[in-house]
């Protein structure tokens, strides 16, 4: 499977997935479509489709935003500091689209590394465990519960 950002893609998102993937923007806490999932599957980049986390992953972290303590492919996520809005923080985006995603940070759960991705509902698509073969994310259902 090819990922890659195309204008197909970006003419295909919301003016609210637009704006967080392609501004660097944030949506609202506690508004996002994957804050309260607790469904088996992968979260994929909304632009590129590329594989990013896994419910396995995933936590309620209780800031508003999906959590998770891990990328399931972390060559598939770019870190970069980000100085904006008075604070330094390490902003999360997609390597194959260049998606803002959101931001991580070190105070996630001691036991399962310590780190909280702090990622926008709107720059993902849920794909479900029982859809992941037919969608081509077979490879990935070892890294991924049963419902």
């Amino acid at each position: 499977m090819k990922f890659e950002k195309s204008q197909k893609a970006i003419d295909r998102l919301t003016r609210e997935q637009r704006r967080v993937t392609q501004e660097s923007g944030t949506e609202k806490p506690f508004t996002g479509e994957y804050n309260d999932n607790k469904a088996p599957g992968i979260y994929v980049d909304i632009v590129s489709g590329a594989p990013l986390f896994a419910s396995t992953d995933k936590f309620d972290s209780r800031t508003g935003w999906p959590s998770f303590t891990r990328p399931i492919v972390p060559a598939n996520v770019n870190e970069v500091r980000d100085t904006g809005h008075g604070m330094v923080r390490t902003e999360v985006r997609s390597v194959h689209a260049d998606s803002h995603l959101g931001h991580v940070f070190p105070d996630g759960p001691a036991d399962r590394g310590g780190l909280r991705y702090c990622i926008n509902s709107a720059s993902l698509r849920f794909v479900p465990r029982d859809e992941m073969e037919a969608q081509g994310y077979g490879e990935y259902l070892d890294q991924v519960e049963e419902a």
